[in-house]
């Protein structure tokens, strides 16, 4: 009997102890700071020139820092300087004969139209009244039937001709088309484009840095005959700083938007930087090679980007960093 409740004082004990043990182990997983590997966020730009040509001169070498705006470098722009003088030219052809066709047909013109029909109609009026001898003088069998036929011939010709003349003078007289003018509208519009095309390949000689940030690689030196697109610097970008860095999904909900964290380097281990989250990934992957974590790299992982808040030269790209920000019964208290 004795033996008996010796064994279930021991067996609550032991259970005492393991809850004890338990809500310790609970408590001190909630309550431990989370720690997370990472690296600076390496971002490259490779810039090119829009259109091609011949590189005339580059203005920056690798290491530089260069500000946004500022110029990298330029092409041979003597074909694109005539280009532009040549759409100029055609533009300013469009735009007169718009102002021809909207304008009509001058007096001078209309003036010389209606001697060329006076000219005509009297032309006729000969032929006509030769036709009329001739079919006289063919009744009183004078004439044979071929001088008979080349009279009807040429009054026919001259007729044709009068006609002609009278349709030009209403043609002058009316002016140009409605379908003309809105062609000739066509060509100008058509004309102006080429003309801000011509402009906008001219600028494009002109190589410039959309950011700020520090020249990685030189891919060509000045001579060489280049593509549209071909790369000619790569840029690296310093400013927003960014760290990538990878959570388990049993401490994703620590990780939201906004929160702030502590950035750790090797060089500055009592420094940090600042910084907060700016993005968690929707998207579950496995943990990259490269990431430094004592957790299994197979382990399903939720990527986050964090944006530093005070960046200096001390933060170089692609460099490890320890990212550390307090458990979730910390937040929960504070929450609460």
């Amino acid at each position: 009997m004795n033996s008996k409740k010796f064994a279930l004082a021991l067996l609550a004990l032991i259970v005492v102890i393991g809850a004890i043990v338990g809500i310790y182990y609970y408590q001190e997983q909630n309550g431990r700071e989370l720690t997370l590997y990472g690296n600076v966020d390496v971002r490259t730009v490779n810039l090119g020139f829009r259109v091609a040509g011949k590189l005339a001169k580059l203005q920056v070498d690798e290491g530089d820092a260069i500000t946004a705006g500022q110029t990298l470098g330029h092409l041979d722009d003597a074909p694109f300087i005539n280009a532009l003088n040549q759409s100029k030219a055609a533009r300013d052809v469009a735009k007169a004969n718009l102002a021809k066709a909207e304008a009509g047909y001058r007096t001078e013109e209309i003036s010389q139209v209606r001697a060329e029909v006076a000219q005509k109609e009297s032309a006729f009026r000969f032929a006509d009244s030769f036709l009329k001898r001739q079919q006289g003088l063919w009744q009183s069998k004078t004439i044979s039937a071929n001088d008979l036929e080349n009279a009807k011939t040429g009054r026919n010709q001259a007729l044709a001709a009068y006609q002609a003349a009278k349709d030009k003078l209403r043609q002058f007289e009316t002016g140009y088309r409605i379908e003309e003018i809105v062609a000739a509208k066509a060509q100008l519009s058509q004309a102006e484009a080429a003309v801000a095309q011509a402009e906008l390949n001219l600028k494009d000689t002109q190589l410039t840095s959309p950011s700020a940030g520090v020249i990685l690689t030189r891919a060509i030196e000045p001579g060489t005959m280049l593509a549209a697109g071909n790369t000619v610097f790569a840029l690296s970008l310093t400013n927003p700083v960014w760290i990538r860095a990878y959570i388990d999904e049993p401490n994703l909900n620590q990780a939201t938007a906004g929160r702030e964290i502590l950035i750790y380097t090797d060089g500055r281990k009592n420094q940090p930087y600042h910084g907060k989250i700016g993005f968690v990934s929707p998207t579950a992957e496995f943990t990259p090679k490269n990431v430094e974590t004592p957790d299994l790299r197979t382990d399903l992982v939720y990527r986050l980007r964090v944006i530093v808040l005070d960046p200096d030269e001390g933060l170089k790209q692609g460099m490890p960093v320890t990212l550390r920000f307090a458990g979730t019964n910390s937040t929960e208290a504070n929450n609460k």
